[in-house]
């Protein structure tokens, strides 16, 4: 992954509403949210959803799908896997024990911020 593509999809995740419509997808799986859905579980107007979910589109880390007059969105797993490879590239410096694959496990009381 080139650096620049990094820095979008970092800093299209770097902004409370795209994080949590990102997060919002990740357990939707492949076939995804419809745009209203989002919009009424986040509560944001969809004017608003519309600028954010464009910036996640741009970034490379979801897709869309049209289904008749609704359009679907899915978190590009593909997307995020090669910008957490890009980002951990060099952390284990032959020390394998640093880089042990991440779980989808939920994260531990008070981690979040």
């Amino acid at each position: 992954m080139e650096t620049i593509i990094a820095i979008q999809r970092l800093t299209a995740l770097a902004q409370e509403t795209r994080l949590a419509i990102y997060r919002l997808l990740v357990p939707a799986g492949e076939d995804g949210l419809a745009a209203g859905l989002i919009a009424e579980t986040l509560g944001v107007s969809p004017a608003t959803l519309s600028f954010h979910l464009k910036e996640l589109d741009r970034a490379g880390l979801i897709t869309a799908r049209r289904d008749g007059r609704s359009i679907f969105y899915a978190a590009d797993y593909d997307g995020m896997r090669d910008l957490l490879s890009f980002l951990a590239e060099d952390c284990c410096q032959g020390r394998p024990e640093l880089c042990a694959p991440i779980s989808c496990l939920p994260a531990t009381k008070g981690s979040r911020a």
